[in-house]
């Protein structure tokens, strides 16, 4: 079943578009919080946007570009400001369609199925794992936090997408060597320290301090104060 976001401050608008899309087959959710767009996104892990123009606090122009720093999630911009300027703005800040107000649902529908066909059916989807403001994008490797995007070495990436991937649980040293096992590289127990180090180094340099926490003899844990 595709997971379908629905960006839309009209309460009106959002519940009929939740109702018809589900009577399609997705599982549909209308964004809450519009101060924080991007952590309900990570946290649904959409298979594809319904984004509005005119929201509160920040327009759909700023939280498109926020999701394309974590997604190349379909993004499909729906709105009653249609003419050809906001229609190029959109597709400048990374949308891939644009539907205007007030819209055929037939043709809404054609429009998203059309997309995810052209995404999905050759690629399996982006998979987003968040964690303290930070967002850990697993189809490109890439992390990002406040806004900035953070590079990371293949090895720091396995490391860091195990432990997010088991968030709030303690991750032994063996399972994370035998994740970074999968590399052209030997892993020991020194590898695996030189690692971690480096990425929590790269991490606290970031904003990010005390990401990882060491649990002595066992392994490393990440989001123990949320798990609590």
């Amino acid at each position: 079943m595709y997971k379908l976001f629905i960006v839309e401050d009209d309460g009106g608008i959002a519940e009929e578009l939740k109702r018809q899309t589900e009577a399609w087959g997705f599982e549909a959710r209308v964004c809450d919080d519009f101060r924080n767009i991007t952590a309900e996104f990570s946290e649904f892990a959409p298979h594809i946007v319904l984004l509005d123009i005119a929201l509160p606090f920040f327009n759909g122009y700023h939280w498109c570009a926020e999701i394309r720093r974590l997604s190349k999630v379909p993004i499909i911009f729906v709105s009653s400001a249609s003419d050809n300027m906001n229609i190029v703005m959109a597709m400048n800040m990374g949308a891939d369609d644009f539907i205007a107000k007030p819209f055929d649902m037939n043709v809404l529908i054609a429009k998203i199925n059309a997309l995810l066909r052209r995404t999905y059916d050759f690629s399996e989807g982006a998979r987003i794992l968040s964690l303290g403001g930070a967002f850990l994008n697993t189809d490109d490797g890439t992390l990002s936090f406040n806004g900035e995007n953070i590079p990371l070495t293949k090895n720091e990436f396995k490391i860091l997408s195990c432990l997010m991937e088991n968030k709030g649980k303690i991750v032994s040293r063996e399972k994370l060597m035998e994740r970074l096992w999968k590399t052209d590289e030997f892993i020991d127990e020194n590898t695996l320290t030189v690692n971690v180090n480096r990425l929590r180094k790269k991490l606290d340099s970031a904003g990010l301090e005390n990401f990882i926490a060491t649990k002595f003899g066992v392994g490393y844990i990440v989001g123990a104060e949320e798990a609590k």
